[in-house]
């Protein structure tokens, strides 16, 4: 089927990246870490609450709060609001509602606001009641949680395409790396092959360092016009494209491909640019093998090119390939829904020369993915967005 050709995000910018330093466990709620990035934001941007008519909220852990109970618990009175619950696929989600709507005339600054908390018994929680499917058909047979999962897509992987343990370990020693410049990465110490390789199995072929580290936290930006911005005197960067897809290639037995794969055209052409053209990359990585089937699908290289295309780069903010360039969840933590926004925050703050960590040279565009909603075999939704710094 032809896909329509879409509008152009034209005059519609992203604003103030906040971020929440991680904790490993917290004893506040979910929406303590989201008021505090709300806080954040508006402190960042020189508003107040009342400037903001638009609120778009992710988390695991805020219970039975969505969006519309938010806004009564920060004083927000906003004529536009989505609840986005997409896991690792929430934060492009997010930008791709809030232009449409800024765009539209239907909000003038929109928050986009993900954040968790992480009790010492909220991971196990969240797992038990992650979905019906985990709930009646995964958890009570002791393959609760992700890492079963992913050691079968991990497996399928390596037997498919020929990766080995070391070149998944490349990606994360190298964000691993790129961590140790950022401040808030929860991993101190830096990661070597060696350290990678004898790490205890988790759920083989997964080892420890293939995991991210469940925390608290919180991320946020603003999506306004871009007169807004500059009326604020907010540094601000372009969204040049972005898809998003659903439950694709249902029909694999195990997933080695993503819904990426079915509108990266689209992805490239609306953004004028192709993939050699980009100076990072941000991609979703609760495990390294998700990274390397990313590389693929985007663009970077063919179907089952992801081993030789991470043997023959070199992946910190240095390298040939940056990547991840905070460290990722795998060095930073994951703080639930926050996970989603980790990288995108990040890539805002490059494009605007602010990184938490080392800046990457001549950074004017990159690429940025969101993976999510696993829940046997397959991640169900993913997307990706093309960013740059203005024009």
């Amino acid at each position: 089927m032809q896909n329509s050709i879409r509008t152009p995000y034209d005059r519609v910018v992203m604003a103030v990246p906040v971020t929440i330093p991680y904790v490993r466990y917290s004893i506040e709620s979910a929406q303590w870490w989201i008021g505090r990035a709300l806080k954040a934001l508006v402190d960042g941007a020189g508003i107040t609450p009342r400037d903001i008519d638009g609120f778009c909220v992710s988390s695991f852990t805020a219970g039975l709060d969505s969006g519309i109970s938010l806004t009564q618990h920060f004083g927000l009175c906003v004529r536009w609001i989505d609840t986005i619950p997409l896991g690792g696929a929430s934060a492009i989600a997010a930008v791709r509602r809030a232009a449409r709507a800024v765009q539209a005339g239907d909000a003038r600054i929109v928050a986009c606001v993900a954040g968790d908390t992480n009790h010492v018994d909220s991971f196990r929680y969240t797992l038990e009641n992650f979905s019906r499917f985990n709930q009646d058909a995964v958890y009570p047979y002791g393959a609760g949680g992700a890492n079963a999962s992913f050691a079968l897509i991990a497996r399928n992987y390596m037997r498919t395409f020929g990766a080995r343990r070391e070149d998944f370990g490349k990606i994360a020693i190298a964000q691993r790396s790129n961590a140790l410049r950022n401040p808030h990465a929860l991993m101190k110490a830096p990661l070597t092959i060696e350290q990678y390789m004898s790490a205890r199995p988790i759920a083989d072929p997964i080892h420890l360092f293939d995991c991210v580290m469940p925390c608290a936290g919180a991320e946020a930006f603003i999506v306004c016009r871009e007169d807004v911005a500059k009326s604020l005197n907010l540094p601000s960067i372009r969204i040049l494209s972005t898809i998003e897809r659903h439950n694709a290639f249902p029909n694999d037995p195990i997933q080695v491909r993503g819904g990426w794969e079915l509108d990266i055209d689209e992805l490239w052409s609306m953004a004028g640019l192709k993939p050699s053209d980009v100076d990072f990359v941000q991609t979703y990585d609760d495990y390294p093998v998700i990274s390397m089937m990313q590389f693929e699908d985007l663009g970077f290289c063919a179907k089952g090119a992801g081993p030789d295309f991470v043997r023959s780069h070199t992946l910190t903010n240095d390298g040939t390939f940056p990547h991840n360039t905070s460290g990722g969840q795998l060095s930073v933590g994951q703080a639930g829904a926050a996970g989603g926004f980790l990288g995108l925050v990040e890539a805002m703050r490059q494009l605007t020369s602010q990184p938490l960590g080392s800046q990457v040279p001549n950074a004017n565009a990159c690429l940025v993915s969101g993976f999510g909603m696993i829940n046997y075999d397959r991640g169900l939704s993913s997307c990706a967005a093309v960013l740059a710094r203005p024009a």
